[in-house]
């Protein structure tokens, strides 16, 4: 069996971030986001967290951003232009012309987390992906979102 986590840095303390990861034996830490250098994110900046990541809790870390929505797309959505289930077909269209599942596959992610700066995964698209990876698998695949 494969199991994924995801988890968003948004209104957690970093202790709690990095407990809730070592917790659960987390194996590579994968930032979904557009862009992770960004000022607000404190302790989720990219070149931060891969050292952090790594440190405390003895995972990996890797930035992939074929997984993350286009930057108009989450405009879009910020700016409630499209609703979430058109956000949904746009995202997961996306996916599928990228061809994550040919590149990516899903065996390379057991045990990893998909980082996202959303709070909870209701309405991320770290939720869809995945969501994305367990339906386009032929093993069996168990989803943990880490509160």
């Amino acid at each position: 069996m494969i199991t994924l986590y995801t988890i968003g840095f948004t209104k957690k303390s970093a202790e709690e971030f990095f407990e809730l990861l070592r917790h659960n034996n987390i194996s590579k830490l994968v930032d979904i986001r557009i862009s992770n250098s960004s000022q607000l994110a404190g302790f989720a900046k990219g070149k931060d967290l891969e050292y952090f990541v790594k440190q405390i809790c003895g995972a990996n870390y890797q930035h992939i951003t074929d997984f993350a929505p286009t930057k108009d797309l989450l405009a879009k959505w910020q700016k409630k232009e499209v609703d979430w289930q058109e956000y949904t077909n746009v995202y997961l269209s996306l996916l599928k012309s990228r061809s994550i599942i040919r590149k990516y596959g899903i065996q390379h992610f057991d045990k990893a987390c998909f980082l996202c700066s959303e709070e909870t995964p209701e309405f991320c698209h770290r939720r869809l992906l995945v969501e994305y990876l367990k339906e386009h698998s032929t093993e069996e695949v168990e989803i943990v979102h880490l509160k």
